[in-house]
Parts: structure tokens; sequence; C-alpha cells
């Protein structure tokens, strides 16, 4: 099998050559611009882990044996036959998740690049990002992702306290997320992800906000919090439900959120979405849709904007201060909105193009 460089070479080659196929529309050799028909962001998921984390109820399995090839094979063709079907003609970014797809071969990840570079106009700055386990994830390890195509890792941290790792049934500890992460920065400057769970059982504010305070020493321009759901069917659960453990208190982690909210706000980090900060990597949606004319007249919208949730003017549409802690129910209202207005303006794909 060719090297993980050679297999990213060989995608981006595919990539290259798509593009100039698509540039020449006749024999003259006239250029054609890029796809304007659908784009989409596409989520390959690895199922497989080394063990089932006490909270975790995702789709995934442990394997005793793996065939990795087969899998593979499998892969490329769900990418395939998903961008055929769908009818998507560019791919904006691509995301490794899982399971944790640390574990699958460097290999695989290009094979899967490739195919999607065969099938769609990949852009220039591309963003290709694999979750990672700092156990399944050493220095070389992630060297060989990059040269399979990777640019950007989401680190599976969770907590750097060992003992609640140990509850959460991680296989790492705080010094190992914390090796991984520095080498994750050294090798994507700028691209790297860290998630920090919070209202775990027993857990106190005070402590957590150190553990928040201590990672900011080491995090790159990417944080998300999340906060624990006890899932029926995963070990945490039961645990709770047989008085093993005391339930997570609702108060404490509302508390551990908002004053979460306010540390990153301070140390420059701008709130995107409920779980997310970031500092930098910030991109335009959709350049020509302007926002008035989606939202400007919409009466839920309008009720939002006077509740104080939603804030509509030249600098755009985004949520209040009060708006980001609900805002997965906002999206309810602006989603639907947002999708009709994109599909008056997005052209339907040729029937067999």
């Amino acid at each position: 099998m060719a090297l993980p460089g050679a297999r990213a070479r060989g995608w981006a080659a595919a990539a290259r050559a798509a593009q100039r196929r698509r540039r020449v529309e006749n024999a003259g050799g006239s250029p054609s611009p890029e796809p304007a028909g659908r784009r989409a962001a596409l989520y390959v998921h690895w199922p497989y882990c080394e063990k089932r984390c006490s909270y975790c109820n995702f789709n995934k399995y442990i394997p005793r044996r793996l065939e990795e090839a087969a899998m593979q094979k499998c892969l490329v063709t769900e990418a395939q036959t998903l961008l055929r079907l769908s009818g998507v003609q560019r791919v904006e970014s691509v995301f490794f998740g899982g399971g944790t797809p640390s574990l699958a071969s460097p290999h695989t990840v290009a094979a899967v690049l490739e195919a999607v570079a065969q099938a769609a106009h990949l852009p220039a700055d591309l963003e290709v990002t694999l979750e990672a386990n700092p156990t399944s994830a050493p220095g070389s390890r992630l060297a060989e992702f990059g040269a399979a195509g990777v640019n950007r890792l989401s680190i599976g941290l969770q907590s750097l306290d060992d003992t609640e790792l140990r509850l959460l049934g991680r296989t790492h500890s705080a010094c190992d997320a914390l090796r991984t992460l520095a080498e994750a920065r050294r090798l994507f400057p700028g691209r790297v992800s860290v998630d920090l769970m919070l209202g775990l059982p027993a857990q106190q504010v005070g402590p957590w906000l150190g553990q928040l305070q201590e990672l900011l020493h080491h995090c790159d321009d990417h944080l998300s919090l999340y906060q624990l759901s006890l899932e029926r069917g995963t070990a945490l659960f039961a645990q709770v439900q047989r008085g093993a453990l005391p339930a997570p208190d609702p108060e404490l982690a509302a508390e551990m959120y908002q004053r979460g909210r306010a540390v990153l706000r301070e140390a420059g980090f701008h709130q995107y979405e409920v779980s997310n900060f970031a500092r930098n990597h910030w991109q335009q949606f959709e350049p020509q849709l302007t926002l008035w004319d989606v939202f400007g007249a919409n009466k839920e919208v309008q009720e939002l904007l006077e509740r104080g949730l939603l804030q509509l003017d030249h600098r755009g549409l985004r949520c209040s201060w009060e708006g980001l802690a609900v805002l997965d129910s906002l999206l309810l209202t602006l989603l639907p909105q947002l999708q009709e207005a994109w599909q008056q303006r997005t052209p339907s794909p040729v029937p067999g193009g």
C-alpha cells in the first residue's frame, strides 16, 4: 500500500485534475467557473473504539478483530454514493468523527479524501478535521494523519482531573492529554480544538473553573464546553440510578456553563454556538445572501428580537448573551427560514448532470 503522504498527494492531484476538467467546457478550452450547484460538508463516521466510555451512547463498537481494508472500502463507497445521489458538487469541509477515528489508519483517511476529490469540487482551503483521543494519537501518528490530508484536530480531552477521567471511563490521564495537545499544536498550529465536560456527578464549580483556566494555558484557538447528558443504557446512567453516584446537579452545571462562558470571553474567545468558542477561524456563510433579506420580515424572528434573544443590525444576525444559552431552541426558528431562502437562490441540479 502507498505511504500516507503519497495517498495525500494522490487525492490532491485528483482534486486538481477534476477541477481542470470542470473548467474546460469545449475543445477551445474556455474556462468555466467553479460549480454553483449544491454545496455540503461531509461527515465520515468511524464507529470503532478501544473501549466504551461510561457516558457514551453513540453508534460505536469494540471489535475483536477489525478488517480495516473492508471498512476502508465501505467508507469510500458510501462517500461516493452519497455525493452522487445527493447531487452535491462542492464539498467545503470533511469531518472524521466517531467512535475514535484516530484509531483508523492514515491510509484509510487518505483513501476517503481521494474518493471525495474525484467525485466533487474541493476548494483550496478545504478543512479536514479528525477527532482524536490522547491514547490513540501519539505525535508520530498525528504527523501521519497530517500527511494523509488532515489539517485540523479535535482532541477529546474531556477533563484535566484523573479521578474524573476514570469516572468517565477514559483511557488517558491528564498528563497524556496535555502531551497530545502540545504535539497537536506543534503539528497543526492554529487548528486544534479541545473538549471539556461539565456537570459531572459530584463535580464542583471552583475546581472545574480551575481546569478551564489551566486549559487556557495550553489550548489553541477553539474550545468546546459540553454538559454531561446521562443517557439511558450507559454505565454512568446505571450507577446514578442505583445510587452508587450522585445525580448531577443542574443548578451547578448551569453555573459552570455561565461562569465558563465569562472566563472564555475574558480570554478573547467568541461564542458562536451553544458549546463552541473560537478566537480566530471565522468564515462568512454566504456573501451574496444578506441576512436582512432572509430574516428581516419574519414575524417569529421579530419576536425573538423584541425579547432580546437575537440582534440584527449592520453587523449581521447574532444571538445576544442571553440568546446564546438557548441557541438550540432558536435554531428551530432560524434554520427553516434560512433553508427556504437558500433553496430559492440555489438552482436545482440537472438530472443526469
